[in-house]
């Protein structure tokens, strides 16, 4: 095989676009399953819980692997894994899910795309951070493109309350997930990534099944062979392995070169749903994902 040959570092970059087609091809698994025949399309709530079903037992194994041998959690550990837990892995994923059922995934990765911007907001609102003129641009250039993505979306639709309306879930799903990476590096330096990530996911999916056994009958768990297969396909391919793939790639290359190759799961994402969902492209879409990655590189860069 040819990959035996390869440097470290090339197994690296390798492992990091990978990451970057599977975190992408989320949008396009959740967009494939709303599309699937049946009297009632299968809903958020349902959806969601089948993803954490289908990944738990990864993560409960990498729990417990990471776990042997350490030292027990504080209660103010377990406080910060339940609020990171569902800021992130359970609210931001519930609030995109949701968003999904009225835009587009290429709106849908570009508006979540803006994290990084957001999570830079946050700093400076509630952190006591400054902003420097560099990342006060990359703010504007960011939001510049979501307001050209928007406008195709809006082009193509015939009533402009529903991709409103999905935005606004898609943009708390990034206000969340910013929530929760801001949260939770000084988490990760204590517990370690690998213990921490799968500790919050547990969290996550504790907090999914309580929603979906509030909210929904059991028998919604019965759904057709595709859907199983999309949500399947949503827990290995752009759950399990994008997340080992990511910490692989970081030990081989570092934090930075990975986060960089990550850029592309926009663009991804917009070649894919033109390809597989038959969504169209415009110029203004390319444009907006163009300065969208323009503002989260130079948010980014050292």
């Amino acid at each position: 095989m040819p990959w035996k040959h390869w440097s470290s570092e090339r197994i690296g970059f390798a492992l990091a676009l990978l990451a970057a087609a599977g975190f992408s091809f989320k949008a396009i698994f959740v967009k494939l399953a709303y599309a699937v025949p049946q009297a009632q399309p299968v809903d958020s709530v349902t959806l969601l819980a089948l993803r954490m079903l289908l990944a738990l037992p990864a993560f409960v194994w990498v729990g417990w692997r990471s776990s042997q041998g350490l030292a027990p959690l504080t209660r103010r550990d377990w406080a910060l894994l339940v609020a990171l837990g569902l800021l992130g892995y359970y609210g931001a994923s519930i609030l995109d899910f949701m968003g999904l059922q009225y835009i587009s995934a290429s709106l849908e990765r570009l508006i979540l795309f803006t994290y990084p911007t957001i999570t830079l907001l946050i700093g400076v609102l509630f952190m006591g951070k400054t902003a420097s003129r560099r990342e006060i641009g990359a703010l504007l250039l960011s939001y510049a493109g979501i307001g050209l993505a928007f406008t195709h979306d809006l082009q193509l639709a015939s009533d402009m309350g529903p991709v409103l309306l999905g935005g606004a879930f898609v943009l708390g799903s990034a206000v969340s997930y910013a929530f929760y990476q801001a949260g939770s590096e000084p988490v990760i330096r204590r517990l370690g990534a690998a213990r921490f990530t799968a500790l919050a996911m547990l969290v996550s999916t504790v907090a999914t099944l309580a929603h979906f056994a509030a909210t929904q009958p059991l028998q919604a768990l019965v759904q057709p062979a595709a859907v199983y297969g999309h949500a399947l396909g949503m827990a290995l391919l752009s759950t399990v392995l994008p997340v080992f793939m990511t910490s692989a790639a970081i030990r081989r290359i570092g934090a930075a070169p990975t986060v960089l190759i990550g850029t592309l799961g926009p663009m991804l994402t917009i070649v894919f749903s033109y390809w597989l969902l038959g969504e169209p492209l415009s110029l203004p879409q390319m444009a907006g994902a163009g300065l969208v990655l323009a503002g989260v590189l130079l948010v980014g860069r050292r």
